[in-house]
Parts: structure tokens; C-alpha cells; sequence
């Protein structure tokens, strides 16, 4: 259970798993530290938090893509508080469409935030812990991470190298019993990552059937914070069996996955282009 000592950098907090993360641990008492790139809906789900029980929650617009703008983060953490406990990366953004119709800045910007911006937020983490001698990073990756689709490549390419991020960490990090390391891999989860990605395809996606609640993937997080060892965990009743068949049965996998997500993943409504929230502050 989260004491009122701990502290917990939230990015990615202005909404669905992040701001579902923040409210979770404001539950437990915890103090605070909010990040996303716009400030009005931060303080929205700061007030949110302080209504739930935190202790003290500070609010940093941040940009994790910008090294810079993550040191400051950490920066503001440590002054206020001394340490960090737990840190969970949860900011990401994503674009439909095949892969030559995304525009290349659309492309690039998901990479940086997805991966480079994670790497910021795990290399300032870290640095915090190595001081204090302990510490949770959690890196909300994805099961797009362990199995591939269509339509989502910029996505796809991010959270695989993230899963390798992951398991890098922990290998450098296992002479620091005090230094946990979590990756956290959802299926689809029913956040406004629909309605705000980038959007090549010609058609409104919408949330798939097989989708989990930002709660259930917090459930887990939260789960991962309490161990005392470091962990990878997939979240969604359908993610063990689509790696199976990714991994057993690739020629099957590859003709069925474009066909089931034209039916399920995407309305009949046409849509024209858009950059969606890729480059919003």
C-alpha cells in the first residue's frame, strides 16, 4: 500500500491511463507530480486527484520528447520533495493509415514521443533512484509491442524497440535491488486515443471489442509497484492468445489480422486527413 512519503511522476496524466494512474494513487494518499503536454487538462485532473485524497500534486506541462523539458520535470520532483518513488510513463500518441500514406513528420513524431520520449522519462528516473537507492520505472508499453498490425505502423515500430528498451533496463539495473523496472503491455484500451490520433486511413476508427478499461491496466500498474521485483506483464484477455498465434502460426496471423481490424477497428464512416493531436501542446 502507497504511504503518504511516496512521490509519483505521472506523464501522460492529462487523460485515459494517465490520468487514471494519477487518481489511483491520489487514492492512496500518495504526492503527486503531473505531466502532459496541455496544462488546462492537467489542472482538471489535479483538482480530480486533490478531491481523491493526494496528499500534494504539482502540475509541469511537458513535452517528454524534449530531454530538457523531462529534467526539468524531475527537477521540480526533487526540489519539492527530495526523491522520487515510483515514475510511470504513460504518454502516447499514434496514427492510422498505411505506412506511405502517413505524412514522415507524423511518422517521426510518434517515434520520438513513443520511444525517444520514454527513454527520457526512464533515464531521468533512473538517475533519480540510482541517488536514492530505490525506485519503480513503469513503461506502459503495448501488446503492439509483441505482435504486429497494419495501419499503425509508426505505433508498432515504437513499442516493439520499447519492449527492448524494457529488458535493457532491467539487465542494467539487476545489481540494484532496490531499483524496480516494469513493463506494462495493454491490448486495446478504451481511452480518447481514437478520436485524437492521426488518421491516413479514409475511415473513422473507433474502439475495438476486445478493449480493457484504463482501470484494469492501472490495476496492474499499481500491482507492479507493490512487488518488490521488477516485472513485464501483458493486460487483456486476448493478448495471450493473438501472441500465440503470432508466434506459431505467422502465415495465418498476417492474412487474418488486415481483415479482422477493417471489421472491427474501424466504423464505415470515411474521414479525411488529419494530424489528429501529433504535434497539440
Amino acid at each position: 500500500m502507497a504511504s503518504q512519503s511516496q512521490v509519483v511522476v505521472v506523464t501522460g496524466a492529462s487523460s485515459g491511463i494517465g490520468e487514471e494512474t494519477a487518481l489511483r494513487y491520489a487514492g492512496r494518499g500518495a504526492r503527486l507530480v503531473l505531466a502532459a503536454r496541455t496544462e488546462d487538462a492537467l489542472q482538471r485532473v489535479a483538482d480530480a486527484c486533490r478531491a481523491a485524497g493526494a496528499e500534494t500534486v504539482l502540475v509541469q506541462a511537458t513535452d517528454i520528447a524534449e530531454c530538457g523539458e523531462v529534467e526539468e520535470l524531475f527537477g521540480l520532483a526533487a526540489h519539492r520533495f527530495g526523491q522520487v518513488d515510483i515514475a510511470v510513463q504513460s504518454a502516447a500518441i499514434t496514427a492510422f493509415g498505411r505506412f506511405e500514406d502517413v505524412p514522415v513528420e507524423v511518422f517521426d513524431n510518434i517515434v520520438r514521443t513513443n520511444l525517444i520520449g520514454a527513454a527520457n522519462v526512464a533515464r531521468c528516473a533512473l538517475r533519480s533512484f540510482h541517488e536514492s537507492g530505490s525506485g519503480h520505472l513503469v513503461l506502459i508499453g503495448s501488446l503492439l509491442g509483441t505482435t504486429a498490425v497494419p495501419y499503425q505502423s509508426a505505433y508498432v515500430a515504437s513499442k516493439f524497440a520499447l519492449n527492448g528498451l524494457v529488458r535493457s533496463v532491467r539487465q542494467e539495473n539487476r545489481h540494484l535491488p532496490g531499483v524496480k523496472i516494469h513493463g506494462v503491455y495493454p491490448g486495446p484500451v478504451d481511452t480518447p486515443v481514437y478520436g485524437t490520433a492521426s488518421n491516413y486511413y479514409g475511415r473513422t476508427p473507433r474502439v475495438p471489442p476486445t478493449a480493457v478499461t484504463p482501470s484494469t491496466v492501472v490495476s496492474a500498474i499499481v500491482r507492479a509497484t507493490d512487488r518488490q521485483r521488477s516485472s513485464e506483464r501483458q493486460v487483456g484477455w486476448a493478448n495471450r492468445p493473438a501472441i500465440a498465434v503470432y508466434r506459431l502460426l505467422p502465415s495465418v496471423y498476417d492474412a487474418l489480422v488486415g481483415p479482422f481490424l477493417r471489421a472491427v477497428a474501424f466504423t464505415s464512416e470515411s474521414t479525411e486527413p488529419t494530424e489528429g493531436n501529433v504535434f497539440a501542446r
